[in-house]
């Protein structure tokens, strides 16, 4: 079975970490936020996400790396919108005028319970009051991870609500696959025809633009901090679809992360402000597979509302290989 130990308390609940393994894959899982803490692979002599020991750290100064965040990962604008013909208001946490990554409320600041595991899978789940953090319905999230041959880690999430309300949720892991101070020397390449530019707050423009340029990674491009800058969400298409290769990233040392997902959008963000205590900006580079981001304000954009009648599914794999 898997291991499981106790990774510490927030004072009212025990936290959880499960480590699974399959051949060459080792994966550690925190119940605090549904987080993947570690994945190591065989012959690779560090580890591939960023993470910690300290529960302090992750419900601090690291409170996204490696987190599943949910109901609404990324930017809602003006921290409100509509939802079934009402105006819902929510916690404004980005300079008192947006809301990111759902607020105080997101799961990624939650003990998941522990549903069921065996030596290569382990399912968490959580529900969600009518009305936590300002987003309506009572909702159920699980979140499947699983281990399968070729060293493949898979996330199956769904969710359910009992009133139409908002849903969109990503993993939100940092990747540094050489082991390195920070992720100069890795090269990227992600499938996408058109991507969504930003605002100085960071919220999309509304703009659905091809991607030229500094932002055309249909190719294998070598990438180095702030050349170009990256919080951008690559548009894979408009509505869910199969499991389809979306992104890959190899490091100098040539170990290498395929991301396939059924989602129609991944945001790369460069973490130039996201910092492991002790360490350097630009340590990994976050990864997320999901909806566009503010797309309740946007109506051009895929629609993230979730009805009683069409529960929530979503699937994303990362493939690794060392050379």
């Amino acid at each position: 079975m898997a291991q499981i130990t106790l990774f510490g308390t927030t004072g009212e609940a025990e936290v959880q970490r499960i480590t699974l393994t399959r051949d060459d894959l080792t994966v550690s899982l925190l119940t605090w936020g549904a987080v993947i803490q570690s994945v190591r692979l065989a012959g690779v002599p560090h580890d591939l996400t960023l993470g910690s020991d300290r529960l302090a750290d992750y419900q601090g100064q690291m409170r996204y790396h490696g987190s599943l965040i949910a109901p609404v990962v990324n930017r809602i604008s003006g921290a409100s919108a509509q939802i079934a013909g009402r105006t819902h208001r929510f916690q404004a946490n980005q300079d008192g005028r947006i809301t990111l990554h759902g607020g105080d409320a997101g799961t990624h600041l939650k003990v998941w319970t522990l549903d069921g595991h065996d030596d290569t899978n382990a399912t968490l789940t959580i529900p969600l009051p009518d009305g936590d953090g300002g987003f309506p319905g009572t909702r159920h999230i699980a979140a499947r991870f699983g281990l399968t041959d070729r060293a493949t880690m898979r996330l199956d999430v769904t969710a359910t609500t009992d009133a139409p309300t908002l849903m969109n949720i990503a993993n939100h892991s940092y990747w540094n696959l050489d082991g390195t101070p920070d992720w100069s020397g890795h090269s990227l390449t992600v499938h996408a025809g058109t991507y969504l530019p930003g605002t100085p707050d960071f919220t999309p423009t509304g703009e659905i633009a091809p991607v030229s340029g500094d932002m055309d990674f249909r190719t294998p491009r070598r990438i180095s901090p702030g050349h170009p800058a990256l919080d951008t969400n690559f548009c894979l298409g408009t509505e869910r679809r199969p499991l389809t290769h979306a992104l890959t990233l190899t490091g100098a040392s040539g170990t290498s992360l395929e991301v396939h997902t059924t989602e129609p959008g991944i945001q790369v963000y460069d973490g130039r402000d996201a910092f492991r205590p002790s360490h350097p900006p630009y340590e990994g580079l976050a990864v997320e597979t999901q909806f566009w981001p503010d797309a309740p304000n946007h109506p051009a954009f895929p629609d993230i509302t979730l009805h009683p009648d069409d529960p929530w599914h979503q699937t994303t794999e990362w493939r690794f290989t060392r050379p």
